[in-house]
């Protein structure tokens, strides 16, 4: 019996001890003065920190963080100057972590960064011309030795379509001759595609895969599954060492190309608001050129921060082409390096322009 009765003491001991640990936490003793934050920042600006404090209790220390990453610590209710050139463009989480009479409590709020820059506008002269095959829905769009890589897709938009309309393609750019070509099975929906280490690599839509190919034999060499958060695959580039993959949201994922682990995003941002639906991407020049899904231009986007430095507008471009019951969006940049020169083209269009940016 008296083990029992000591076995209840110290079991209620601890009960009291916690439930005393417990009432430490308090919520709502503080929150950030929003009175002089802007709901949108751009990266060359600097925002100051600084908590309410209308229960005037005595702050030791206060602790910020950005998106869970720590960016200073104050003494008291000191004000904390963030700069905010190494943040990542989008929706910042901000979070004070506050000390006082041997306790703690947090506070939130939050803002958006977007491009400090305002993008130029270029323009472009066609070179040359050439036919494309109108069946074509064009995905992705690469040139690799010389010869134009596209990787093709189901129209129908939902995986089922008819055999032969997804597929990865070596085509004779001046004549619109495929050369070489293979087919996905009707289910899957062909997207993006790049070659890199003379392999191609190529994503599908709503499958959560994508496949890795020999680029002299087209010889499947993999199948790679999307990592968490990746739901669906638009379009890829590379950068000569990894990957950079697009899902349709704002976000461009660098990723590794032997293991298909993201490595880091950027958020691709104007000024004044987040760009969505960033579709096929190519490398040129040490920028990334993106398609903008419905959108007959190209944004031109810096790999290290996500903003949008120049745009090119297309539009001219859909009057040239045969108008069709099957004509579908501006998709397609290829970068060819001998010339010198852009290739772009459209789902179901049947022509490829050789352009020079000006």
């Amino acid at each position: 019996m008296t083990q029992i009765k000591l076995l209840a003491f110290i079991t209620l001991g601890f009960l009291i001890n916690a439930c005393e640990g417990e009432k430490k936490i308090e919520k709502n003793i503080f929150s950030i003065d929003t009175s002089n934050l802007k709901q949108v920042y751009h990266l060359n600006d600097t925002v100051n920190l600084l908590l309410k404090n209308d229960k005037n209790k005595t702050i030791d220390s206060i602790v910020y963080y950005v998106n869970d990453k720590n960016v200073g610590t104050v003494t008291g209710n000191s004000k904390l100057s963030v700069v905010l050139d190494q943040q990542k463009l989008g929706y910042q989480k901000i979070k004070a972590l506050a000390f006082y009479n041997g306790t703690s409590s947090e506070a939130e709020t939050n803002f958006t960064i977007a491009s400090s820059i305002e993008p130029k506008l270029l323009t472009f002269k066609i070179v040359n011309t050439y036919p494309h095959d109108i069946k074509a829905y064009t995905q992705g769009f690469e040139f690799y030795r010389d010869t134009l890589f596209e990787g093709t897709g189901n129209g129908a938009g939902n995986g089922t379509g008819t055999r032969g309309m997804s597929s990865l393609r070596k085509n004779n750019y001046k004549t619109g001759e495929v050369a070489k070509k293979i087919e996905l099975a009707p289910m899957y929906f062909g997207e993006g595609i790049t070659i890199l280490n003379n392999k191609v690599y190529q994503l599908t839509y709503k499958h959560k895969e994508g496949y890795v190919y020999d680029a002299d034999t087209f010889e499947k060499l993999k199948t790679f599954k999307y990592f968490d958060g990746m739901q669906e695959g638009w379009g890829m580039t590379n950068d000569g060492t990894n990957l950079y993959v697009s899902d349709g949201t704002e976000k461009i994922y660098i990723v590794n190309p032997e293991t298909f682990e993201p490595i880091d995003y950027i958020n691709v941002y104007t000024q004044h608001a987040k760009i969505e639906s960033v579709n096929e991407l190519e490398w040129i020049d040490g920028k990334i050129w993106a398609n903008i899904y419905t959108k007959d231009a190209i944004a031109i986007i810096n790999p290290k921060n996500g903003e949008v430095e120049s745009v090119l507008n297309c539009a001219a471009l859909r009057k040239e082409v045969t108008n069709h019951p099957d004509l579908d969006f501006f998709n397609g940049i290829a970068y060819n390096p001998k010339t010198k020169t852009v290739f772009v083209t459209g789902k179901n269009w049947d022509k490829v322009f050789e352009i020079t940016v000006e």
